[in-house]
């Protein structure tokens, strides 16, 4: 069982590369001032009702579909921002905005540039047994540790110098 967890996780993590790999090679890029790459991988999100314990996100983008199990008791603010704005279609349309290898990709954000949100922000959320390991999807926010609003990341590879500091909400399962 353990093995087969393992070898999962193996393809999932194989999959985002090629995912990412394909969409750096087969579209318009930008650099930023950052370094970090951004491009129009636009995307349309929605959430399924409950087959279990949590709702499955599903976002279908150009390049290819994207799902994640949403950990709805152990982070319920922030599953229930995310699902508010992904049932009312604000997500429809964006693209993921920053693309690090090997870090993060990062979307949510209607204007495209890493500043903008929906208007309304929530509280930090960090629970302990919910971690930034490969496939991690967690919210975005500014300095201030209350300002997530839309944004979101996955994470490419385990990332624990993000543990909390910003909230894991869910886990890549699909894509």
């Amino acid at each position: 069982m353990l093995k087969q967890k393992y070898i999962k996780r193996i393809v999932t993590t194989l999959i985002l590369i090629a995912l990412v790999a394909f969409s750096l090679g087969c579209t318009d890029k930008q650099s930023s001032d950052d370094g970090n790459i951004s491009e129009g991988l636009s995307s349309e999100t929605s959430v399924s009702e409950h087959t279990g314990e949590n709702r499955i996100a599903t976002i279908v983008t150009e390049k290819g579909t994207i799902k994640f199990e949403l950990y709805e008791k152990r982070a319920p603010v922030t599953t229930a921002n995310f699902i508010k704005l992904a049932q009312s279609g604000f997500y429809d349309g964006l693209t993921f905005h920053r693309i690090v290898p090997g870090f993060v990709i990062q979307g949510g954000d209607p204007l495209g540039t890493g500043t903008g949100g929906s208007g309304q922000t929530i509280n930090l959320e960090i629970n302990p047994e919910l971690r930034h390991t490969d496939g991690a999807v967690a919210m975005a926010r500014s300095n201030d540790r209350n300002s997530a609003s839309s944004q979101f990341y996955i994470t490419m590879g385990p990332q624990p110098a993000l543990d909390d500091d910003y909230a894991v909400f869910g886990q890549v399962i699909e894509g």
